[in-house]
Protein backbone atom coordinates (compact mmCIF):
# COMPACT_ATOMS: atom_id res chain seq x y z
CA UNK A 1 0.00 0.00 0.00
CA UNK A 2 1.52 3.07 -1.07
CA UNK A 3 1.32 6.09 1.07
CA UNK A 4 -1.16 7.72 -1.17
CA UNK A 5 -3.77 5.63 -0.56
CA UNK A 6 -2.76 4.59 2.92
CA UNK A 7 -3.47 8.66 3.41
CA UNK A 8 -6.30 8.67 1.48
CA UNK A 9 -8.09 5.37 3.21
CA UNK A 10 -7.61 7.55 6.63
CA UNK A 11 -9.08 10.57 5.47
CA UNK A 12 -11.96 8.85 4.28
CA UNK A 13 -12.60 6.92 7.74
CA UNK A 14 -12.58 10.33 9.40
CA UNK A 15 -14.53 11.57 7.12
CA UNK A 16 -17.49 9.04 7.96
CA UNK A 17 -16.70 9.65 11.59
CA UNK A 18 -17.18 13.46 11.28
CA UNK A 19 -19.92 13.28 8.98
CA UNK A 20 -21.68 10.71 11.70
CA UNK A 21 -21.47 12.89 14.87
CA UNK A 22 -22.59 15.92 12.99
CA UNK A 23 -25.51 14.40 10.85
CA UNK A 24 -26.37 11.35 13.24
CA UNK A 25 -25.29 11.81 16.60
CA UNK A 26 -22.09 10.03 16.90
CA UNK A 27 -23.56 6.83 17.46
CA UNK A 28 -21.21 5.46 14.85
CA UNK A 29 -18.51 3.93 17.20
CA UNK A 30 -20.76 2.51 19.52
CA UNK A 31 -22.44 0.65 16.62
CA UNK A 32 -19.09 -0.62 15.52
CA UNK A 33 -17.86 -1.85 19.24
CA UNK A 34 -21.07 -3.75 19.52
CA UNK A 35 -20.54 -5.49 16.33
CA UNK A 36 -16.66 -6.20 17.61
CA UNK A 37 -17.58 -7.67 20.66
CA UNK A 38 -20.68 -9.81 19.06
CA UNK A 39 -17.74 -11.17 16.37
CA UNK A 40 -15.48 -12.03 18.88
CA UNK A 41 -18.20 -13.57 21.13
CA UNK A 42 -19.09 -15.50 18.23
CA UNK A 43 -15.37 -16.52 17.42
CA UNK A 44 -15.07 -17.77 20.99
CA UNK A 45 -18.08 -19.60 20.69
CA UNK A 46 -16.51 -21.89 17.91
CA UNK A 47 -12.71 -21.68 19.84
Amino acid sequence: MTNAIAIALGALILLIFIVDALAFGGTLPVFIGLKLANLIEYLAFWR
